[in-house]
Parts: C-alpha cells; structure tokens; sequence
C-alpha cells in the first residue's frame, strides 16, 4: 500500500509545475483528477517537446500525467460548476496554478472551498505571489530563470546569461509544491481544519539558489565570477572543478585537493601552493590541466584517478547512460501503457519505500476519459 492511497487529489493546474506536483502525489498513491475543459483539455496536451505526440497529445504532456484520470469540465458552465463542487465536497486536496483572481471569479477560491468541504487542503502556484505589481505578469520558466538571476550561473563568462536546458523553475516549484502539500496534510491531522498551500515560482527559483544569493548578500555584494574557459562548471569554486576534453570524451573532475590530483596526472603544480589562488587563477590552472587529460582517453584517466580516491567520471549523453548496466540494475525506466494499447517508455519516481520501487502502468488520461466512472461514482452514485 502506498502511503498517499486514498486519498483524492482535483487538479486544476497547466503546463509543469503543478501538473509535475500531482505526478507526485499520484506516484505515492493518490488518485489524481485532472479537471480539464471539455475537448481541448489541459493546454500543455498541445505544447510539445520536438513535435512529438502519442494519441492527440503531447509526449510532454504523458511524461507529466502518467497514473492521473481526466474530468471534462467547463467552469465557466454553472451546471459544471455544481458537478465540480460535488467533487470538492469528497476530496482532500485541490491544486490551481490561474492567475490571481481567476478563482475568486468563478467563486472556486479557498474561502469557498472551505465552505464546501471545511478540511480541503487547497494548493496554489502563482509566478511572482497574488500581489503587487508583478502579480498578474505571465510565470513563465524561462522569464523567472531569467529575472531571478539564475542564468548567470552556467556557461562561460563570455557567453553572457545561458538558461538551463531543462525547466528548471517549473520543476523546482513543483517540487516545493508538494513539501507544502505533504506538510498541510500533517497539520489537517493534528487541527481537522482545512490548509492553504501557497508557493510562487519566483520563491521556488530564489530558494533554489540559496547558496548562491547567501553568498552574494554575505561577501560584499560580489556577483558570481564564472569561468572563461570551456568546461567551466561553477561560479563559486575553485579548480580544478569543471570538465575536461579528453582524448575520446570528456571527464568530470569535482573538488579535491589540486597538488595531490596535479601529482597523479603527472604535472608539477607548486606554483599555486597557495589554495587562494586556486580560485584566483581557476582559468590559468584548467587550461594546464586540460592541456594533459586531452593526452589520454576518458577510461585511462578515470582508473588512474579513481584508483587514488580523486572524485572524477566520465561524461555521458543520454545513448551512453541508457547503455550503463545500473539503467537495468535499479530499474530507473519503466513502461506505461494507454487506452489503446500504446506504450511508452519513460523515467520512474526516485523514491523507494519500504524496499519498493514506484512503478507506474498507466499512461497519460484522454480528455474527459473518467467522466462517467467519476459522474457514478461521486456525483450520482447508485444507492
């Protein structure tokens, strides 16, 4: 039995964050309904990864709705509206990412929802808070990786701000969505009384970076200083902390101590005894120790480096990760399949319990696919 079981989750979030929260939730046991409008359904169904879609929706959209069902619903219908406060009334918790304001409209806010149901755990993700004037601006990840500082940290310092290639903020937002959602079902315990969940994109990517803001609010107001050199993968530490081009590859070396690691690869690197100016003089060192790991192959340097205790590894891309037999030993992928007999092949939740891998069967929920078991269910059961 998984620890979320019995509980009911309504979903009325888009795109990634929340939707990633409810994947959560869903792959630790909760039943998770997403509350879609009716044929077009949740917005990312139509927002893809390289064009790719299973089944009328997007391969980005199955990756975050795997084990959830699908309630077609108009909420600006008042007959929906009275169907979907039926459902409030039966569940523990409801998630919505609208912009503020939205669910106070269509009456759906907190207060309301406490009056419908006085245990409701109701979960929001907003971009920057309900207020201010940054509140009804768009949350969009790529603009909060932008305006929170967070683009200066990757790349060379030559190549101006560089994003992640992942949606870094929306993840990390769900994430921190799910801490608050696990935390308010701990309080409804102890008080029987419903809990409001609230996080912001913004916060979520600050909270990210705390160890990069503590160090700018604590040393001056210095900013970060990255690298100038390819392979620079740290604003904030020293070399030899980076990657490095080898003969076949390329090698990940993390911190340790420079002499010792200097010694192992053959060079004489006294002249920076002094470890200030291993930071000082990060570029001058790296360019000296690259020059000498491109003399050898990846695996050649991993067994010499290994061997003396040194943290490096090589550098996989993803053909070479999936070949590595720990893919198969730990189980990392698993096999969902939809309605139609349609399977896809994606990542697990990471998280064991009791010994127990998480795995998941089902895929991603066509629009409105539960409407009738849900109608039978909760909102016209037979007596």
């Amino acid at each position: 039995m998984r620890p979320l079981e019995g509980l009911i989750v309504l979903e009325f979030c888009q795109f990634l964050a929340g939707p990633s929260a409810g994947l959560k939730l869903a792959d630790l046991g909760a039943r998770v309904i997403k509350i879609e409008r009716p044929i077009k359904g949740e917005a990312c169904r139509q927002l893809s990864i390289k064009d790719l879609f299973v089944d009328d929706s997007s391969l980005l959209f199955h990756t975050i709705n795997r084990n959830k069902e699908s309630f077609a619903a108009d909420l600006k219908n008042p007959d929906d509206l009275v169907l979907i406060k039926k459902l409030i009334e039966k569940a523990d918790i409801m998630t919505h990412n609208f912009r503020p304001g939205v669910m106070e409209k269509i009456g759906l806010d907190f207060e309301n929802a406490l009056s419908i149901n006085p245990q409701i755990i109701y979960g929001t993700i907003t971009g920057y808070g309900n207020e201010g004037p940054w509140a009804k601006k768009p949350g969009q990840d790529l603009l909060l990786q932008s305006l929170s500082g967070l683009s200066w940290l990757s790349g060379r310092k030559s190549q101006g701000p560089v994003p992640f290639g992942l949606a870094v903020a929306d993840l990390m937002c769900g994430n921190h969505f799910v801490q608050g959602i696990l935390a308010a079902l701990l309080k409804r315990a102890k008080t029987k009384k419903g809990v409001l969940v609230e996080v912001s994109l913004l916060e979520s990517i600050l909270d990210v970076q705390f160890e990069a803001i503590t160090s700018f609010l604590n040393d001056g107001g210095q900013l970060p200083e990255r690298g100038d050199i390819k392979g620079s993968a740290h604003a904030f530490l020293s070399a030899p902390y980076g990657v490095y081009q080898t003969q076949d590859g390329y090698l990940s070396l993390a911190m340790g101590d420079l002499l010792f690691i200097g010694k192992v690869l053959g060079l004489d690197l006294n002249a920076y005894a002094d470890k200030h100016l291993w930071f000082e003089k990060r570029d001058e060192i790296r360019t000296i120790l690259s020059e000498r790991i491109q003399t050898q192959t990846s695996d050649y340097w991993t067994e010499i480096l290994q061997k003396e205790g040194i943290w490096c590894g090589k550098v996989f891309n993803y053909e070479e990760l999936d070949n590595q037999p720990f893919v198969n030993e730990l189980q990392l992928k698993q096999t969902v399949k939809n309605t139609e007999g349609e399977t896809l092949v994606m990542t697990r939740s990471p998280i064991q319990l009791d010994g127990e891998i998480l795995l998941s069967e089902k895929a991603a929920p066509k629009v409105g696919q539960d409407n009738l078991n849900i109608h039978k269910e909760f909102i016209n059961p037979v007596e």
